[in-house]
């Protein structure tokens, strides 16, 4: 067939309708409850064949509704409501002066794949999804944020299940015109094409721009005809499994992203890597600094981890991205002659060793060695991630560890269920969403009575058991079941027993399966007459974790045993539709991983807000979120060496709690009645998930804590041509020169004791500087609980002061301890930098008492 050029043909909006194609182009609409009813009012029945994707939609609707629909003054005064409001928070924006960030201010927020709507198909699950909202939140609370990731033709796959229950992948390539996006054109007028060197032959890239309320979101796309079939297909799927398809993925978001902003004429003050995906973008960040601000490398060092922010996500090693020097190398070249150093020295900077020259290049390392703002995404995570990269800094204890937490938070308005949506307008105002977590809210959602709670709880999961029906129907339709099977799962579920919804990515560590380790038992819970319980499974695993696929295949087969069927259910092909329905339908919200490996688990959160109550292991968000009045706990938080030990002691743990506490509580109540604890714990979920647990509390948190602080250490850096930045890159290697000349006599104290409670006594010690003086240099006095023979817990520092100088470098320092609390207690002392934080913490820059 001859070379075809394709053309898209949209319908004729009516001009009182022309706001319409506005707002389909922005996603503003998706967490927009009024905008997404605009939509629906339509046609509810091509909006849901549409998949919720308003450019399909639109395309769907015959020239006569619209037509209709351009003089219908009812449908025209929702659409003029929804028009102001999308004025007031899109188009109409603050006085950047006005804001901390200024005029100039911008943050670059970088990650692998963002979860907006299901309609933009370019992630994979909760990372995704959290940097969606991460968007949501930015814009909402007018922050100058700009976010860059990559678009997938083929996305992340479609899952079904074959006749034995073995998950199976499709590809299917998104149509690129049903997305709101479009190029971005150089100033010639021309697409945009960045280029980046390469082995071979050079990669080079489009983008696509999508606007996110009042955020744009720049998604770099190699297929084009400038590029080798081989580089066409770098973005063809999320998480490519071949190596060097992911190495070359991660080079165009980092180095690709940073190239495409500075061709932009953007140039941000503040960078935030979501995971180690993106660590790349340091490289060319250092070598930009360096080109267009007229400084050496070692000022650039300097500057650009002290404005930038990493996430950390994985709380286990092997799962952060790991590349040969070999692999890596022949991308490096250009930075060698750029910084002016061996590629192998630029290689160690993720290398955990110096001395291991074939030592993988860890992305998360070298994204935490160049991030002066490092967290977890709980508290417990942040913990986790202490110990896990202590080895970095190997003469710390793990709580001095510069990583800190900040628990995610959910998008409340993604997620939250029609129902409430209405109970929220009608006693928390008609525009909550924007201050979700306001003290008065939570009094307010006091005020919602009882019933009316419940009620709309009802609705929502008679909506979730009929489009669960809808989907067994398709997805055994699919695999040509039996007329008897297809009338089956026509009414499988039913619409007044217990509903318990497990969904989420079917990795081993997250045990899918542990409800199922004892068959009688759950046999006896699912199927009391009186009480029973049913349960809706949905998930995928990674199309290279075959364990994750055979306890898919597992569940498969128990829910297709007799005394199961139609109680236990599986749906194949889970999204943020899915999802929704599940989080707003289900009565409880399970959650068994593994205890410490569940980074945070925000599914939990959108349950919660929706009076969805959480049973689960404290694990991740949850040991923040739990208390008796919000839902249950699985054990105690009890951590285990032996896992088949800890499923078997889990397993009981969960059937316990099942039969003895959450059924009893929810058929609690009268004939026809409601179960009154049951919702008293919905309202105290409720009110819980939308004060602690929302993303505007979260990306607030990250402005305050992370990107004011950063934005503005940019500009005093910036003063007087970087004169801060190169005192700096002076100071280091000053530090790096004399600093393992430092040496520390061991301390003597006024008493030793034994003391009491109020006393205070003297410690002095000897310290030698060498060429360093007490200026440059702070010596502190470590103490703490006695962990032990010699370990310290929860140590504390306190400053010691220069009480004499005895000359040639060596000084008498002191200070005074007071006993403020009983027990066995120690002390040693160390010596730091005298400097900012970054100084302050690099590991090499550490020296206790010999």
């Amino acid at each position: 067939m001859k070379k075809i050029t394709s053309y898209q043909v949209y319908p004729q909006i009516p001009e009182s309708l022309a706001f319409l194609e506005t707002l389909s182009r922005n996603l503003w609409w998706c967490w927009t409850p009024d905008a997404i009813e605009l939509f629906r009012r339509i046609d509810p029945h091509l909006w849901s064949k549409a998949k919720h994707n308003p450019l399909a939609f639109l395309t769907y609707i015959e020239q006569d509704r619209l037509n209709a629909l351009a003089e219908d003054r009812s449908f025209l005064s929702n659409l003029n409501k929804v028009k102001s409001e999308f004025q007031e928070r899109v188009i109409t924006c603050k006085d950047p002066q006005k804001t901390p960030f200024g005029k100039e201010g911008c943050i670059a927020y970088f990650s692998m794949e963002f979860g907006i709507h299901e309609s933009l198909p370019i992630f994979a699950g909760g990372l995704g999804v959290l940097a969606g909202d991460h968007l949501k939140a930015a814009s909402v609370n007018d922050i100058p944020l700009i976010g860059l990731g990559l678009m997938y033709r083929y996305g992340y796959f479609r899952q079904y299940l074959n006749q034995d229950g073995w998950q199976q992948e499709d590809y299917p390539q998104t149509n690129l015109f049903h997305l709101p996006m479009e190029k971005v054109k150089g100033n010639d007028g021309q697409d945009l094409i960045i280029s980046i060197p390469a082995p071979n032959h050079p990669i080079r890239f489009q983008t696509w721009k999508l606007q996110v309320g009042r955020v744009s979101l720049l998604l770099m796309d190699t297929y084009i005809s400038e590029n080798t079939n081989e580089i066409k297909e770098i973005t063809n799927r999320l998480y490519a499994a071949e190596h060097n398809t992911r190495l070359t993925q991660e080079i165009v978001l980092g180095i690709g992203g940073m190239k495409l902003l500075e061709a932009m004429g953007i140039n941000p003050s503040v960078v935030h890597l979501n995971e180690g995906h993106c660590a790349f973008v340091n490289l060319e960040r250092i070598s930009q600094v360096m080109q267009k601000e007229h400084v050496d490398l070692k000022t650039a060092m300097e500057i650009v981890p002290r404005t930038t922010v990493f996430t950390t996500h994985t709380p286990v090693p092997a799962g952060h991205d790991k590349f040969s020097p070999e692999l890596l190398a022949p991308y490096f070249n250009v930075y060698s002659e750029l910084f002016g150093l061996p590629v192998e020295q630029i290689i160690r900077w993720g290398q955990e060793k110096d001395e291991q020259q074939h030592e993988p290049f860890c992305m998360s390392l070298f994204a935490l060695r160049m991030a002066q703002f490092c967290n977890g995404v709980s508290e417990l995570h942040g913990k986790v991630a202490r110990h896990m990269w202590t080895h970095i800094w190997p003469s710390r204890a793990d709580e001095e560890v510069p990583i800190g937490h900040v628990t995610n938070g959910i998008h409340v308005s993604s997620v939250l269920s029609p129902e409430l949506v209405m109970l929220f307008e009608r006693h928390l105002g008609p525009q909550w969403y924007l201050a979700s977590q306001l003290k008065e809210n939570m009094a307010r959602v006091d005020d919602i009575f009882e019933e009316d709670l419940w009620r709309a709880h009802e609705l929502s999961r008679s909506r979730l058991i009929r489009s669960v029906r809808e989907h067994m129907s398709y997805q055994y339709g699919r695999r040509n079941a039996s007329r008897r099977v297809m009338r089956a799962v026509e009414s499988v579920l039913d619409q007044d027993a217990l509903t318990i919804g497990f969904s989420r990515r079917y990795a081993t560590y997250k045990r899918g399966n542990l409800i199922f380790r004892d068959l009688e038992r759950l046999n006896a819970i699912v199927n009391n007459k009186d009480h029973p319980v049913q349960f809706v499974f949905a998930g995928k695993a990674h199309p290279k974790d075959h364990e994750g696929k055979e306890v898919i295949r597992q569940l498969i087969h128990y829910a297709e045993q007799e005394r199961f069927r139609h109680k236990i259910v599986f749906l194949e092909d889970y999204d943020m539709h899915t999802a929704r329905l599940m989080v707003q339908g289900c009565d409880i919200w399970l959650n068994n991983p593994r205890r410490p490996m569940e980074a945070c688990g925000t599914s939990g959160m959108k349950a919660a807000v929706n009076g969805v109550l959480n049973l689960s292991i404290l694990d991740g968000w949850w040991c923040e979120g739990f208390t008796d009045d919000r839902g249950w706990r699985i054990g105690n938080g009890e951590e285990y060496h032996d896992p088949d030990y800890q499923d078997a002691v889990e397993s009981q743990a969960l059937y316990n709690v099942l039969e003895n506490d959450v059924v009893p509580c929810y058929y609690d109540r009268k004939p026809g009645g409601i179960p009154n604890q049951w919702v008293y714990k919905m309202r105290e979920s409720i009110k819980m998930a939308m004060a602690d647990f929302c993303n505007l509390r979260m990306v607030r948190e990250y402005t305050e804590r992370f990107y004011v602080p950063a934005h503005q250490r940019m500009q005093t850096l910036r003063e007087n041509q970087w004169a801060e930045a190169k005192q700096l890159a002076v100071q280091h290697q000053r530090y790096l020169q004399h600093w393992q000349h430092i040496h520390i006599e061991p301390p003597t104290c006024s008493s030793r004791g034994p003391f009491k409670v109020n006393d205070t006594f003297n410690v002095t010690t000897v310290v030698h500087l060498g060429q360093l003086t007490p200026d440059e240099v702070e010596v502190q006095l470590y103490y703490g609980l006695l962990h032990g023979a010699d370990d310290l817990c929860e140590g504390h520092e306190t400053p010691m002061i220069v009480a004499e100088d005895r000359g040639d470098g060596a000084y008498i320092y002191r200070c005074d301890i007071i006993c403020d609390g009983s027990g066995q207690y120690g002390f040693t002392v160390r010596a730091v930098p005298q400097y900012d934080e970054w100084l302050r913490f690099q590991p090499h820059l550490l020296t206790w008492v010999n």
